[in-house]
């Protein structure tokens, strides 16, 4: 029914060349189907599918660090170990929706998979809750432990919805790109426009979490924390479904083109890079011109590692800061510390309008180009905005840690430290505006400079950035807890007191700037896809 091949090419009016409609008959006017009807329906999943993701991961660390009672390093290291894998997983799943299964089929059974998994976790927590009302509070904390079982069926299920995520991300953000065709006029605008929109959609979703799911997690029960996402999944699954009339689909390739790239690959390596690669056929031919379109970009992926891993921040340490601050609203009610990263969402939510309807038209009347500024540029200003970001939070950490000495808290981990926790704010709102450059510009830019019969191996690169910084995180935070440690000072101390978050915030700053040279230069060498 479908194809990895979204390049969509005229014939008359509006007939288009290797798309079919969900009964696989050739569509023969652009009209009716794809365009904005079908793309709200997918973006529609995309709301659902975030609101089911992030009520997991926002509030991560303080499942691991309560219930699983893991240490503050061990479970950030968890964190990022697990989000690394779930973004390096769409690699796996664009190999199989544009090489056998089609992108259509891949979201389904994803979806299926997702709801599996969250119904697994849901269990799990409540397992463990179970076992945790048995337990009194003044024991020793030892003997509250969960036992194995509790721990190997969580870590399970929460590896499953990983392990869907990798199917139902890369695939649900090509499959909508795929509605527009790139060679008309007003639909290649819309296509510009439909990234932004759609990373409005999937901050939507995840500001509902926040201010929704952290709450229930936190005060009711996690049982019902996870069981909700749960929920959203089984209705983003029939939302989606309900708009398989309209989709625009698109014939799978004989030839595969994810062997033929990796054909080509060992066939490149063997070769001299001095010396002519040599074709035997047609596709070989075709192999090698599509591998060497997917090797142009990677110095652009390699430089925007550092960015990734100041991204993972903000479900991990950003939250363990948030919980240790003043966080009452009135007599009775107390804000999650997860929730704070709603400010990132909502930031993004409210600017994302005026990016598309204000700034973009603006430059556009300058530059010329449909989106206002090239993809390379809208990447590189975020990237210094993440740097502010960055050094505002080790500014506030260290504001933080002066009020813990000056009112005698350094020793009293449980205590609440007497500054609102609205001092995190500017930092996250950096962080979301800082997203709506960088991470809507690396979606458009390898959804768009791609071969065009790999889009879903474009966007699965894109996520593979998130992927390998989190793991890069991950690795950081355990070196440096090592080293740091040894002498009982460690950057990363369960007392976040006696603990230095600054300095580890000073280091991702440092080595952000140095990222972003590093890739003004690639910018500057790199030349767009011709068209």
């Amino acid at each position: 029914m479908e194809t990895a091949e979204p390049l969509l090419l005229r014939e008359g009016a509006g007939a288009l060349i290797g798309v079919v409609d969900y009964r696989g008959r050739p569509i023969i006017s652009r009209s009716g189907t794809g365009g904005w009807t079908a793309a709200i329906f997918i973006i529609g999943v995309e709301i659902a599918e975030r609101f089911a993701y992030y009520g997991i991961s926002s509030n991560l660390i303080m499942y691991l660090t309560g219930p699983l009672r893991q240490s503050t390093a061990a479970a950030a290291a968890a964190v990022n170990t697990w989000s690394g894998t779930a973004s390096m997983l769409p690699l796996l799943g664009a190999f199989v929706a544009d090489s056998y299964l089609g992108r259509y089929r891949t979201i389904v059974i994803s979806s299926l998979l997702y709801v599996l998994g969250l119904c697994l976790l849901t269990l799990s927590s409540m397992l463990l809750s179970i076992n945790s009302q048995k337990c009194n509070s003044s024991m020793d904390p030892t003997a509250c432990l969960p036992s194995q079982f509790q721990v190997i069926a969580f870590y399970l299920s929460l590896y499953l919805v990983a392990f869907a995520q990798g199917g139902h991300k890369p695939c649900t953000q090509a499959f909508g790109g795929d509605q527009f065709d790139k060679n008309d006029p007003e639909e290649n605008k819309a296509k510009s426009s439909f990234f932004n929109w759609w990373y409005f959609g999937l901050c939507m979703g995840t500001f509902v979490t926040l201010c929704i799911l952290d709450f229930i997690q936190d005060n009711i029960g996690w049982g019902l924390g996870f069981g909700i996402p749960c929920i959203s999944m089984v209705l983003a699954l029939i939302v989606f479904l309900q708009g398989t009339t309209i989709y625009r689909y698109y014939v799978l390739e004989d030839n595969r083109p994810f062997v033929q790239v990796y054909k080509a690959f060992v066939t490149m390596i063997k070769c001299h890079a001095a010396q002519p690669l040599p074709y035997s056929s047609a596709d070989e031919h075709k192999g090698l011109e599509e591998a060497k379109g997917v090797i142009r970009l990677f110095p652009i992926w390699a430089t925007c590692l550092i960015y990734a891993v100041v991204f993972s921040q903000s479900s991990t340490f950003f939250t363990k800061q948030g919980s240790t601050m003043e966080r009452n609203i009135g007599p009775k009610f107390q804000v999650p510390p997860a929730t704070l990263q709603s400010f990132i969402s909502l930031s993004i939510v409210a600017f994302i309008p005026i990016y598309d309807r204000v700034l973009v038209p603006v430059a556009r009347k300058f530059t010329g180009i449909p989106s206002g500024i090239s993809m390379l540029q809208r990447i590189g200003t975020g990237m210094v905005l993440s740097i502010i970001s960055m050094v505002i939070a080790a500014l506030v950490e260290i504001k933080r840690l002066q009020t813990a000495k000056d009112y005698g808290l350094v020793d009293e981990p449980q205590a609440t430290i007497p500054m609102t926790l609205w001092w995190l704010v500017p930092q996250y709102v950096l962080y979301g505006i800082a997203d709506v450059f960088t991470m809507v510009g690396l979606q458009e830019f390898f959804y768009d400079q791609v071969p065009d019969a790999l889009r879903s191996l474009g966007l699965a690169l894109y996520l593979s950035i998130f992927g390998i910084g989190s793991f890069i995180s991950g690795f950081l935070v355990s070196v440096i807890d090592e080293v740091t440690g040894k002498d009982g000072q460690s950057w990363f101390s369960n007392n976040l007191n006696r603990a230095h978050l600054d300095y580890f915030y000073w280091l991702l700053a440092g080595l952000s700037v140095l990222q972003f040279l590093i890739y003004l230069g690639c910018a500057k060498w790199y030349v767009y896809k011709k068209k």
